[in-house]
Order: C-alpha cells, then structure tokens, then sequence
C-alpha cells in the first residue's frame, strides 16, 4: 500500500486477533447514497420535503442525487469487494417500497433490493439490511409520523413484505437506526426531520418507534430463516467525569439517562424508569402491552459509536479538554478507549446477547491529491486505534461479533449536507467518480490480514 505521508500509521501495542467468524463489513443509509428520488415510483419522504425547507440544511443540499447508488449499485458492489467486505450494512428506503407508507406495493422498488441482495451475495458479501434509518415517508409524516401509533403498524405491514420477499437470504436484519437521533434531533430540537422542538413530543416520538422496532422484529422472527439474526442499532455515549463531587456525578447520571438509558431500559428491560421521568420530563404516553411488545427478544445488539460525553462541574475541565483533544471534522473528540466503555456497558446490561459496532467512523477534510490519491492518514490512524479498543473489549470477555466502519462512500452527511466527508471511498460529486482512498486499502489490507491468521 502506497501511504505518501510524513504521519505515522499507528500500529497497536500488541498484534489483534479477531475471532475466527468476525464479521467485517461497512455501512450506509438509502438517502444518504441512492439519490433517484423521483424513479421507479418512489414517494415523498420527509427527509425530501425538511432538506427542501430553507435553512434546514447545510447549502440546502438533499439527497435527490447523492451519490447515484440506485443506479450504480453493481459499480459500488464491486468496490465493496475490492475493500474486502465480509458484509455491507445498508437501509431499505420505506417509500420505495410504500410510496404513501401503507397501500399499493410499488413493486419496482422492492425489485431493486432483491437486485441488491443478489448481487453482494454473488460477491460473497452479506447483506445487513437496516428497516428503518429516518426516511419516513411523508404522507406518514403529515399524519403525525411518529407521534401516531398507527405509523408503528404501517410499519411492520412493510417489514412483512419486506422480510418475506429477503428473508431467505438475509441472515442479519436491523430494525430500526438511533432512535434517539430520528425522536430528539427530529421532534425534540428540530434539527432533523421533521424539524420539530418539543421535548414531549421527542419522548413520544421514541416510544412509538421502539414500539415499531418491537413489532418488526416479530415480524422478521415469522419471516425469515431460523438462523437469522435480529438487532437494533443504538448511538450510544459513554459518560466521564472530571471529577467525583456530587454536582458532577448527578450532571452524569443524567446525560446517561438522556444519551443511553432512555432506549437501553425499554429495548432490554421492559421499562422506564422513575430517573428517565425526572431527566425527561414526563413519560409517553402507554398502552398495555406496550412494554412487553418493545422487549421482544432480539439476537445481537448493534452498536454506533463515535464519540463520548465529558462531564464537569467546573467550566476551566471542559476548555482545557478542547484545547489538547483531537477532533473530527463533526466536532467530535476522537476518544477510541470510548467504543471499550460502551461495549463493556452494554455487556452488563445485556450478559448473553451478541454486541455488533453497526457503524464507527470520522469525517476529514479529505482532499484528492496531485497523484489522483486520497491520503487520508488521520482516518487510518482513528480506525485502528478504535480497533485496537475493540479488541480490548473482547479480551475483556465482551461477546463482540463484527465491526462495520461507517462509510462505504462519502456520502450525504443529513443537515451537514456533502461538506463533510466519511467514505473509505471518496466520491466526486459532480462527476461521480468514485476512488479508494488510503484509508480504505489499509482497511482492505487489515481484513486479508484477519483472514490469513486464521487456521
């Protein structure tokens, strides 16, 4: 691999060994790649009526084109085999399927996804299909959206169909993509779909979508093979404090309240708590049953992470952390010895079930260079410090089963628009030329490297 760059590649302390059958694979959303949002009879989502809304995104960038993947799905399929994925992580567009979110099949659309499924299968990469990552359709929306428990029923009437035209062969299915971003970031501050603020209707919000979660994942249990695998994927954040006074650990108790407990305790416990009340507000509104049906029992837990949350009683703890930690082009610490916090976590809240990291990623200012290359070191550097904490996890006895970096492409980054760039592969947007960037053949090189340890 040609790294033209003064910057070390990191190399950890001691050699990782992954377990034998670890799945390592990639991820993206639909509307963050697939574009073609008027073909083939696809609807209206609400992500196309926000990012047409001025002033909701960056530029007033959509993700009409995006990076054209519904029409050059076989290219990128075959790109996904030059980086050595084991297996590709990606969302079905719901108004492809149900243009208005309920009715008529539009067979088209459906069509595309058996296309898509066969192709990465005819590549020997498996298909990891998300349900539900944010692209509600809008007539849905303009009813309520996830205000409205019919919309939980609309949507497992679409992962029935869904599930029975794949499931025979898909053998892991995700549910439903961070609830906490499509409830707060959508109902609760706005800067999301629907672009709503209010924090009643963010925990209303949540509560119908896990709702939906559980229902679907009933659904995909009738459907699919036996073997199949069922997960959810949860953004969660390890909480650290500066210090040990009361005013910072209670700060603490509640950021984890708000960040992980509030989908953690439903998802595997079956509840809320009287703390998710007092940090929240108020709890949703119910009906029985409601709580059994969201703790349906799933096979794996997906897990996205990209940063932490540090806490401090003491404003002069927040600015020295600015000044001397690394950040991504988000705004994000760089902080890998997280992704072992949360792991570990979510371990103890769950002893027996299957941990997968549905996405990890960072997005620099990548640039292509002279050579026609991207030399992207600082993402090199991120990925294998965070495997390397990965690893620590499972030598920590955590039941750790895949890791899925976050992005395939460069892609749609939602209100951010295309500014900011994650892909293993760069895209050029106006012309569509896709090229491998350093970071992505690193990756490529440390999975072959996986595969060749093995006995």
């Amino acid at each position: 691999m040609n790294l033209q760059t003064t910057q070390p590649v990191y190399e950890p302390k001691t050699p990782l060994q992954f377990p034998k059958d670890f799945i390592w694979g990639a991820a993206t959303s639909a509307y963050q790649i697939e574009g073609a949002i008027y073909q083939d009879g696809r609807g209206v989502s609400i992500w196309d009526e926000f990012a047409a809304t001025v002033g909701k995104t960056y530029r007033g960038e959509s993700g009409a084109i995006a990076i054209d993947h519904y029409n050059r799905y076989k290219e990128d399929v075959a790109l996904m085999k030059q980086l050595g994925l084991g297996a590709y992580r990606f969302s079905i567009a719901w108004p492809r399927i149900f243009p208005t979110g309920t009715g008529m099949i539009n067979q088209k659309g459906l069509d595309f996804y058996d296309r898509l499924v066969d192709e990465l299968l005819k590549h020997n990469i498996s298909p990891i299909p998300t349900l539900f990552h944010w692209d509600l359709p809008a007539q849905l929306g303009h009813a309520g959206g996830w205000l409205n428990r019919d919309t939980a029923n609309y949507f497992a009437d679409y992962v029935e169909v869904v599930s029975k035209k794949l499931g025979d062969r898909v053998s892991h299915w995700i549910t439903v993509n961070e609830p906490w971003c499509a409830s707060y970031l959508g109902y609760g501050v706005g800067v999301h779909a629907p672009g709503h603020t209010s924090t009643v209707e963010a925990v209303q919000s949540g509560h119908v979508l896990m709702l939906a979660h559980g229902m679907a994942a009933q659904r995909l249990r009738a459907n699919s093979a036996a073997s199949a695998k069922i997960g959810v994927a949860l953004n969660l954040v390890p909480i650290y404090t500066a210090d040990d006074s009361e005013a910072t650990q209670k700060k603490a108790h509640e950021r984890d309240v708000f960040f992980n407990s509030w989908f953690i305790d439903p998802i595997f416990h079956g509840k809320y708590t009287d703390d998710f009340k007092e940090v929240m507000g108020n709890f949703p509104q119910m009906q029985d049953g409601d709580l059994r049906i969201i703790s349906t029992p799933i096979d794996f837990v997906g897990i996205n992470y990209y940063s932490r949350e540090y806490v401090s009683s003491q404003e002069a703890d927040l600015t020295n952390l600015k000044r001397s930690a690394e950040y991504t082009e988000m705004g994000w610490e760089v902080f890998p010895d997280g992704i072992t916090a949360i792991i570990e976590r979510v371990h103890a809240e769950a002893p027996n079930l299957p941990i997968m990291i549905t996405e990890n990623g960072a997005a620099f200012d990548d640039v292509v260079d002279s050579d026609g290359l991207v030399h992207d070191i600082k993402r090199i550097n991120y990925l294998a410090k965070h495997l390397e904490a990965c690893h620590t996890a499972i030598q920590h006895s955590a039941p750790l089963i895949g890791y899925l970096v976050w992005s395939v492409f460069d892609n749609y980054e939602w209100a951010e628009g295309y500014v900011k760039r994650f892909g293993l592969v760069h895209v050029d947007l106006q012309t569509q030329k896709r090229t491998i960037k350093d970071s992505g053949r690193w990756f490529a090189d440390f999975i072959q490297n996986q595969r060749n340890a093995q006995p």
